[in-house]
């Protein structure tokens, strides 16, 4: 049976050694109401939960089929619905949310460890509250005063839900090209009429109500991107008195039969005139949903990041007990008839492999966590400047690198089991099921890759990664010379100036270049983040005698020596140019000779 145990040892070590939280929240009076000891009691909650409540569920669900569709109504798992209940009267739903509406305004720095377990224990169950809360930022950014006041504490109570309608069969990454109506009421409201595809949570049975924000263009708007608007279209109208009334003329026409998660309602969503009301100014609806997409899109980082810890553990446990063979040293337990496989160097590569970049991984999103308190709770306007660059060049990161880097994770995990990996019972085949999803889904990788080297890089001519870069090697310069990574850490940012210098220049030349290249230099910045990490995780860890961080300083020296290589290969890719990739005409790739 999968184990899960929530790593709260090393969450309170990145918070409180490595980010000096405590401090961080004590001279920001927006967030001084927060210290560790409630920041740990928050942590070890959320740890009962996710192993004593939804991780059995992961399974079953998974096993029994997932969400079941039927007459236009969805039936989430069993079990699902007592759960979910128990997450919303414990105020997990709200847990970063505004005091103002029901929330707890707990940063940002905290909550992405508590998702983490929810995303390591049932990701299937963290993508129902996930939609809301992030339905709930965007009405809180964009939203007038009544609507707010309407929606958000419902929300935020778990009495209702959220969800984001931007996808449509002919239109995914281009939305400029939505062909979902809305046509306006005498009243001010509108009629929505169109077809969503792939809505997460799009209809289930957790709550009483579920309030969809719908991108959709309104009579003479303009073509493409700006002539969007942003709609709440709920699934049962409220009364004026916040009651409900009838239902809407929206609903679930299937549910999408997926490779994994199964246990999320994925669907297809019909509006027949359904009643909508705009959120924010008219033709501004893309830039309203994006404050949404971008919480979305560290959220997938996490999932990520929980997916490959879960992994790790049970890989690392199987391993322990796993005997096979003996240590090419000797016998290491003679008394047994073999070693366990932990004695074998290949399996101990990959598990610290894993181990390498979770870690890197868990500080990177706390990192990027707190760069988002600041932008939301600072007053110093310069540093909320830094914080929102910084924010805009690594949220590609966060989703695409770290969960490219568990995806890897997962399957060295699963390969740790050799043949057992591949049977159901040890939980292995579905993480990676359920994780894949994460590459893909809230712009894929690939999309992300060319908005880091487009938008975030190139357009700007360097400037964002020019400042991560200086606060890098600010950080190592003030590193003691005998912490190894302290070479490898300004190395590193030689070479990524050195390379981004290259790549402005290339783009410029080149049309093609830059989507030619786009995935390797996001993998680039990748590791120069995770080298980063791994240099704030080694300082403090350094004065601390016990084996639990004095292990740190090894699996530093292990990143540099055994992963960071892969950069001078992505370094060549890059240098090798768009000609290979872009010169061969279009029928090759449907030739059958």
């Amino acid at each position: 049976m999968p184990i899960y145990n929530a790593p709260l040892k090393d969450m309170d070590f990145i918070l409180n050694d490595v980010f000096k939280a405590d401090e961080f929240w004590q001279a920001n009076e927006n967030l001084a109401h927060l210290d560790m000891a409630t920041a740990n009691a928050i942590l070890e909650e959320m740890a009962k939960f996710s192993k004593n409540v939804i991780l059995d569920l992961n399974r079953t669900a998974d096993e029994a089929g997932g969400a079941q569709f039927s007459n236009g109504a969805v039936t989430t798992p069993a079990g699902f619905k007592e759960a979910f209940k128990q997450f919303a009267e414990g105020g997990w739903v709200g847990l970063g949310a505004s005091e103002e509406w029901g929330g707890q305004g707990m940063p940002k720095m905290l909550t992405v460890l508590a998702d983490e377990m929810i995303w390591s224990a049932n990701p299937s169950f963290m993508l129902y509250p996930l939609l809301t809360v992030g339905a709930g930022m965007a009405l809180n950014d964009r939203a007038s005063q009544a609507q707010k006041e309407t929606y958000l504490p419902k929300m935020y109570s778990g009495e209702w839900s959220g969800t984001m309608c931007l996808t449509e069969p002919h239109s995914g990454t281009d939305l400029g090209i939505i062909k979902t109506k809305a046509e306006p009421n005498a009243d001010g409201s509108f009629n929505v009429t169109g077809t969503k595809i792939f809505i997460t949570s799009g209809e289930h049975d957790l709550c009483e109500n579920i309030i969809h924000l719908v991108l959709a263009k309104t009579p003479n708007a303009p073509a493409g991107s700006r002539g969007i608007s942003l709609f709440i279209v709920p699934k049962f109208l409220v009364n004026a008195d916040g009651s409900l009334g009838e239902r809407n003329a929206v609903a679930a026409g299937s549910i999408e039969h997926k490779m994994g998660i199964k246990g999320s309602a994925t669907c297809v969503m019909n509006f027949d005139g359904a009643q909508g009301y705009m959120v924010g100014n008219e033709n501004e609806g893309l830039a309203a949903m994006f404050v949404m997409m971008n919480y979305e899109r560290l959220s997938m980082g996490i999932q990520g990041i929980g997916a490959a810890e879960y992994a790790y553990q049970n890989a690392a446990q199987y391993a322990t007990d796993r005997l096979q063979g003996r240590a090419a040293t000797g016998a290491k337990t003679p008394a047994k008839p073999a070693d366990s496989i932990l004695v074998h160097g290949d399996v101990r590569r990959m598990l610290l492999n894993i181990r390498a970049n979770n870690e890197a991984s868990r500080a990177f999103a706390v990192y990027v966590g707190q760069q988002l308190d600041i932008t939301k709770f600072s007053t110093d306007e310069e540093a909320v400047r830094k914080a929102n660059d910084r924010v805009a060049l690594l949220t590609p990161i966060a989703k695409a690198y770290l969960t490219d880097k568990a995806l890897d994770s997962t399957l060295e995990a699963q390969m740790c089991f050799g043949g057992h990996g591949y049977i159901r019972e040890w939980g292995m085949e579905q993480c990676i099921r359920d994780l894949r999803i994460a590459q893909i889904y809230e712009g894929t990788n690939g999309v992300q890759a060319i908005d880091l080297i487009g938008r975030k890089t190139t357009k700007c001519n360097g400037a964002f990664i020019a400042e991560y870069i200086a606060e890098i090697r600010e950080f190592a310069a003030g590193l003691e010379d005998a912490l190894a990574i302290k070479a490898a850490v300004l190395t590193v940012c030689g070479e990524l100036e050195a390379l981004t210098q290259f790549v402005v220049e290339q783009s410029k030349a080149d049309p093609d270049f830059s989507n030619s290249v786009a995935v390797d230099y996001l993998h680039a910045v990748g590791l120069l983040s995770f080298t980063y990490m791994h240099a704030r995780i080694s300082k403090a860890a350094q004065p601390k005698p016990e084996a639990f961080f004095q292990n740190k300083l090894v699996l530093a020296q292990y990143f540099a020596a055994k992963v960071l290589p892969d950069l001078a290969a992505r370094t060549q890719r890059i240098k090798a140019g768009a000609v290979l990739v872009m010169q061969l005409p279009e029928e090759y790739f449907t030739a059958q000779a």
